[in-house]
């Protein structure tokens, strides 16, 4: 048999499959209680809408189209949409500043791509998104902790990378809800990170995929709307890439984001599409562009209320069974609570006992930190469990962390 790991590029060795992705799986077992997968509940999902965009698309003179080959940098009565979209929130911009990708994650696979030299580094906050991760480290980057509003001198992140063999190349951020913690940046914190890019002479990548899942709280500028307001309203000036997602408001399966940024950077993106895959599927931009145009706002406004209900049910669950020195973050939107276990607890030791003797699933912390720490932590979902999951799982969950305790003081 041929040795495949002898031909394999050294950039294979940094790809590790997903312990969410695997963990997914467990969703198969009917009798798992889950709170792993990071993903929106397809109950949600405008079915009836898809369906007429899809029958409206093949059905009229657009139909040859659909089914063409199109245009890199996407639909543009899509991007039409999206620009109108970016204005509402304080981004002003035009299709020219707007790329359609195959959802999100490609955009992040691509500003890797583009940005990062074996041996740059790349600035990520501890926890951060495992899919970034995920993406970047197939360009052997290596990391730096990115801690919003550190009194760490910024003149070390340069020198450290330069120590580390490359520069540093970009800082990446998930300032709304994030994933994994489900905190917000605040406006201090972001204009914090546009100072130390700006100093460090970096780009700076916002990923925005739960922007419009706020359920409560005051709403707080985007990074790159903060970064126009220092650019006299001028995109091409700003060094921000705002990256966006139909996934979790519409439906991820059709495969649709964008990233808004600079013309010079979005040129540069549409000539790494044209090398990856000529353009995103046509079809489904269209039908995005037709659900999103007819069915957006309620849509966006039924998943809130239905998500916002599950994250009440999970904090107040989560009060009446944790036992003390437990902690937990209370997020204002998304899907994730973040949960900090005491000192010595470990995450993944725990998965394994919860699904053999609790039947209940979630994602251990260490995942999402670049160095590996953070095993004393875990993710919880709320996107897809119903108030009875929530209440037994949750009761479950405290139940095997009592016992542990118990186990570690004896």
């Amino acid at each position: 048999m041929m040795d495949w790991e002898q031909v394999f590029a050294t950039r294979a060795g940094r790809m590790k499959a997903s312990e969410i992705r695997e963990l997914l799986k467990l969703l198969e077992q009917p009798d798992i209680i889950s709170f792993a997968g990071g993903i929106p509940d397809a109950a949600l999902f405008p079915k009836e809408a898809v369906t007429e965009a899809y029958a409206k698309v093949l059905s009229g003179p657009q139909a040859n189209a659909a089914l063409q080959y199109s245009v890199s940098e996407g639909y543009k009565p899509l991007r039409d949409w999206i620009v109108g979209e970016m204005k509402a929130i304080g981004i002003d911009c035009t299709a020219e500043n707007v790329l359609i990708t195959s959802g999100s994650q490609q955009v992040l696979d691509y500003l890797g791509k583009l940005f990062l030299s074996p041996k740059d580094t790349a600035l990520v906050t501890w926890p951060t998104y495992l899919g970034a991760l995920g993406a970047f480290n197939a360009y052997e980057p290596t990391y730096d902790r990115l801690t919003p509003l550190s009194n760490r001198a910024i003149s070390t992140y340069a020198e450290a990378a330069s120590a580390a063999g490359g520069k540093v190349k970009f800082a990446y951020c998930v300032p709304e809800f994030s994933n994994p913690t489900g905190e917000t940046m605040t406006r201090q914190a972001r204009e914090w990170l546009l100072d130390l890019a700006t100093e460090l002479d970096i780009a700076v990548i916002e990923d925005a995929a739960y922007q419009a899942l706020r359920y409560d709280g005051e709403s707080v500028p985007p990074v790159l709307s903060l970064d126009l307001a220092r650019n006299g309203g001028d995109i091409n000036k700003t060094r921000t890439l705002y990256c966006g997602s139909f996934s979790k408001t519409l439906a991820p399966g059709l495969r649709v984001g964008w990233v808004v940024a600079a013309d010079h950077v979005i040129k540069k993106l549409v000539l790494v599409k044209q090398a990856a895959d000529l353009h995103s599927s046509t079809i489904n931009q269209m039908v995005i562009g037709e659900v999103a145009s007819t069915v957006f706002a309620p849509q966006v406004e039924k998943v809130k209320a239905t998500y916002s209900a599950r994250r009440d049910r999970m904090l107040a669950a989560l009060s009446r069974n944790m036992p003390a020195g437990v902690e937990w973050t209370k997020p204002e939107g998304g899907m994730f609570v973040w949960v900090t276990l005491p000192d010595g607890m470990d995450g993944a030791t725990l998965l394994a006992r919860a699904i053999e003797k609790y039947r209940i699933a979630f994602v251990p912390g260490k995942a999402f930190h670049a160095d590996g720490s953070g095993s004393n932590t875990l993710r919880l979902s709320f996107s897809c469990a119903s108030d009875e999951m929530i209440d037994e799982g949750m009761s479950r969950l405290g139940q095997l962390l009592k016992t542990e305790l118990v186990k570690a003081a004896a």
